[in-house]
C-alpha cells in the first residue's frame, strides 16, 4: 500500500519529535523526509526577515523543562510528553509561589484527560500545559504557602532560521499545482502528520509518471512558512499556479470534508467533488471559506488569489481532540491516511489531465479576419457564436469540461473548438 510506509515512519520517527515554528525539531523532521526523497531541498529564512506585514521570529529550542515541588518530586515533565511546555516559552530558572505557577498553568475542563497544546509565539511568556485531572490534584495536595521550583531549558536566538522543504515534480508543461503542508505541531497526529503522510504518499505516487504539469509540494509551519514562502516566490507562483491544495487534519476516519477557494470557482474546487463523485464518497462535508483556520487563509487573501483548495477528514476544530494530547495514533489510521491519501490523488490527477484554456486577447478578437466569423452580418450561425461564447470563459479558471456545461455544447465539440482557438493562437 502506498501510504502504509509513510504512516510507520510518521507514527514511529516524527511523531516524539517537539516541533515548533523554527528549530532542530523542524529540521530534523526535513532531514527524515528528504532521507525517503533526496531531492527534497531543505531551504531558510533568518530569523528577523520582513515577510509582508510579518516578521520572522527567533528561532526557538528547549533541551528540558519542569517543575519541583517542595519534596523535590518532578511534577511536571517535559521530557515525558513534550505538550507539557508552552511553545516558545523563554527560559527560566526560579523558585515561585503556588499562585505564580498556577497562572502559567493551561487545562483544558471540558477534556480533564487531555494535555492542551498552546503556544505563544509573538509574545514572550512562559507556561506549562497539564490536564485538568491533574490540575485538580496539585490544587488539592498543595498550599498557598508553598513553593516550586521552576526550570526551561530554552533558547531564542535572534540569528537562527525559519526551515521549510520544497519538492518539484517537473512536468510537461511549466503550469503547477502546488500541494502544501505544515511541519510545526510536536506530538498531534491528524492535525500535524497526516497532511506529510499524504504528501509523502503523493510525491512516491506521482515521481515516476509522466506529468503533463508540475507539481510542487512544500514542508513548512503554519502561517508564518506560507507568507514567508508566497513573499519570495509570489510572482512566479502567480503566473504559473493553476491550483492546489492545503492538506491538513486528513488521517482519521469519521469523514471526508474540504473547504473551496474564497469564491468556490477554482480548478481545485472542480477537481475534489470530481474526486469525491468518482470514489463515490457521497457523505462528505463542504466548510464555508468564513471557517478557515490553516494556510488556505494565505493562498486566497487578496492580491495573493492562488485559489489553493483545503482537503480534510475531520476539518481542524471540528473534532475533540483537536490541539490536545488525544490527537494521537489511536485516532489517526492507516485507513484514514488513505482514504484522505485517495482524494489528494484523484483531485491532483483530474488537475493534471484537465485543460484550463486562457484568452490571449484584450476584448473580443477580431474573428474575420482569421476567417471564423462572417464577414455578412446576415450570415451567423451557431459555430461562431460558439466560438465567442468559448471565449468569453476562456480565463484560466474554468476546464473544458465546465466551459462545455456553461454554453451547452457537447464535450467532443467543445475540444474542437478549443483545438481551433489554439491553433490560431488566440488562447494558451
Amino acid at each position: 500500500m502506498t501510504i502504509k510506509k509513510y504512516y510507520n515512519i510518521a507514527k514511529k520517527k516524527l511523531f516524539p519529535i517537539t516541533r515548533s515554528l523554527t528549530g532542530d525539531g523542524v529540521k530534523k523532521t526535513l532531514k527524515i523526509i528528504q532521507k525517503e526523497f533526496p531531492k527534497l531541498k531543505i531551504k531558510k529564512f533568518k530569523s528577523g526577515t520582513k515577510v509582508f506585514d510579518w516578521k520572522i521570529p527567533e528561532e526557538w529550542n528547549v533541551k528540558d523543562a519542569y517543575v519541583i515541588d517542595k519534596y523535590n518530586n518532578k511534577i511536571i515533565d517535559f521530557k515525558k510528553n513534550n505538550l507539557h511546555l508552552v511553545s516558545y516559552s523563554i527560559p527560566i530558572k526560579k523558585n515561585i509561589t503556588k499562585k505564580k505557577l498556577f497562572k502559567n498553568l493551561y487545562f483544558k475542563k471540558k477534556q480533564p484527560k487531555a494535555i492542551p497544546y498552546i503556544t505563544s509565539y509573538y509574545k514572550r511568556r512562559w507556561g506549562f500545559c497539564i490536564t485538568y485531572e491533574e490540575y485538580k490534584i496539585l490544587d488539592k495536595r498543595y498550599s498557598i504557602k508553598d513553593k516550586f521550583k521552576v526550570v526551561i531549558n530554552s533558547k531564542l536566538n535572534k540569528k537562527g532560521n525559519l526551515n521549510y522543504g520544497e519538492f518539484i515534480l517537473k512536468g510537461k508543461s511549466k503550469k503547477e499545482i502546488l500541494i502544501s503542508t505544515y511541519i510545526c505541531h510536536p506530538s498531534m497526529a491528524n492535525n500535524e502528520l497526516s497532511g506529510p503522510i499524504v504528501s509523502m504518499g503523493l510525491i512516491n505516487h506521482f515521481k515516476n509518471k509522466n506529468l503533463n504539469k508540475t507539481l510542487r509540494f512544500i514542508f513548512i509551519p503554519e502561517t508564518i512558512g506560507s507568507i514567508s514562502y508566497l513573499s519570495k516566490n509570489f510572482k512566479y507562483l502567480k503566473e504559473n499556479i493553476i491550483g492546489g491544495y492545503n492538506l491538513s487534519c486528513i488521517g482519521d476516519e469519521r469523514q471526508h470534508s474540504c473547504m473551496f477557494s474564497k469564491y468556490q470557482n477554482s480548478p481545485s474546487d472542480e477537481a475534489i467533488i470530481e474526486a469525491y463523485k468518482l470514489l463515490k464518497i457521497n457523505n462528505y462535508k463542504v466548510y464555508s471559506f468564513l471557517e478557515r483556520g490553516s494556510d488556505e487563509r494565505q493562498y486566497n487573501s487578496p492580491g495573493i488569489d492562488l485559489k489553493i483548495s483545503s482537503i480534510f477528514r475531520t476539518m481542524y476544530g471540528k473534532y475533540p481532540e483537536y490541539h490536545t494530547s488525544l490527537d494521537n495514533f489511536n485516532f489517526v489510521t492507516l485507513n484514514g491516511c488513505s482514504g484522505g491519501f485517495n482524494v489528494a490523488r484523484k483531485s491532483i490527477e483530474i488537475l493534471l489531465e484537465r485543460t484550463y484554456p486562457r484568452t490571449k486577447i484584450m476584448c473580443e478578437p477580431q474573428m474575420g479576419k482569421r476567417g471564423l466569423y462572417p464577414n455578412l452580418s446576415t450570415k451567423k450561425n451557431k459555430l461562431t457564436q460558439s466560438y465567442m461564447d468559448f471565449l468569453q470563459y476562456a480565463d484560466g479558471t474554468n476546464s473544458l469540461e465546465r466551459i462545455s456545461n456553461i454554453i451547452k455544447v457537447n464535450l467532443n465539440s467543445v475540444k474542437k473548438i478549443y483545438n481551433i482557438l489554439y491553433r490560431y493562437n488566440l488562447i494558451d
